[in-house]
């Protein structure tokens, strides 16, 4: 009895098989879409990772991010961090250089782990690039001035520190850069020594500047170092007894300084910028005595015309001198 009720059920359940198979499989497929449709999207960026052979390296310009998408229940896929999906793609197998094109692939770590449903799409799904002989090569630094000193100084001289660096890049573009750049050093109203640190320009990401990427500045500043002429100034006879007249061959000199521009073009030549001294003289007669030059220290006496004159001395008429 119970056989032949089996029979029946399986009978009855044969019945019209197409149209319940159908029916089921219309009902899996529309409980996906149901699923796929309450399924929410994120988007974000993440750096590409490339993996290659240690004598190769990338020669050509290729896309540096991204573009991650994330599918799955909201619950799920907001709290994945962006650190745990990784893209890269793996260029390890190839040992020649040449323009190759490879899958971007995905690494999923820590909170990317365990979740589903999560579909992943990248965006580019593929990246082609080149690939060359990977080189290093030493290349001396150059320094970028901007702007002028102070008025009335100069830049002498600045040194750099290190001078030159290790560069690690492609053959073909490394081969051809004789050296590299600081960043702009602004030199504008400085007028002392100073040292700053400033950056080494690589305006290539296909370079890699060994160390930190930095270099030392140090600028040495001077006044700057003018020449002036002093002409036609009188001269002067200084400390001479009251008792003494004295006549000097030479009436007028010329001095030739030199200096900081701004000490020169501020100092103003005493009354007694060029004198002879006579307070040595103690008797009437004839003496040759040197030129002197009232100059301030800041200042650097070149050439003084002329460097010595004659001076006459005499005796004064009248009771002054009427005991010599």
């Amino acid at each position: 009895m119970a056989s032949l009720n089996l029979r029946k059920l399986l009978a009855k359940t044969a019945e019209n098989w197409p149209a319940k198979v159908l029916s089921i499989a219309l009902a899996i497929i529309l409980f996906v879409f149901h699923r796929m449709s309450v399924m929410e999207s994120r988007f974000f960026s993440v750096p590409l990772r490339i993996e290659h052979n240690a004598n190769l390296i990338p020669a050509s310009p290729y896309a540096r991010m991204i573009r991650v998408s994330l599918k799955g229940d909201a619950n799920s896929i907001y709290p994945i961090l962006e650190d745990d999906i990784e893209a890269y793609i793996d260029l390890q197998k190839y040992e020649t250089e040449g323009w190759y094109r490879t899958p971007v692939q995905i690494l999923k770590k820590g909170t990317a782990l365990g979740v589903e449903p999560l579909e992943i799409n990248v965006d580019p799904i593929e990246i082609s690039l080149e690939l060359d002989r990977r080189i290093s090569k030493f290349l001396p630094l150059t320094a970028s001035l901007r702007g002028s000193v102070e008025e009335g100084y100069d830049l002498s001289s600045h040194t750099l520190s290190p001078t030159q660096v290790v560069v690690d890049g492609p053959l073909r573009l490394l081969g051809n850069i004789a050296e590299l750049y600081t960043e702009e050093i602004n030199l504008d109203g400085r007028k002392e020594d100073f040292s700053v640190m400033v950056n080494i320009l690589n305006r290539d990401p296909l370079l890699a500047i060994r160390g930190n990427g930095m270099t030392e500045f140090r600028g040495f500043i001077r006044s700057r170092v003018s020449v002036r002429n002093f002409t036609s100034m009188p001269i002067t006879v200084q400390g001479l007894d009251q008792r003494f007249n004295a006549e000097i061959d030479i009436k007028q000199g010329s001095v030739r300084a030199e200096g900081s521009q701004n000490e020169l073009d501020s100092f103003v030549p005493p009354d007694a910028f060029l004198s002879v001294d006579a307070s040595a003289i103690d008797r009437a007669g004839t003496y040759t005595l040197p030129l002197a030059v009232s100059l301030p220290p800041e200042l650097n006496l070149l050439r003084r015309e002329p460097q010595e004159l004659t001076l006459t001395v005499t005796l004064r008429s009248g009771p002054a001198g009427g005991g010599l």
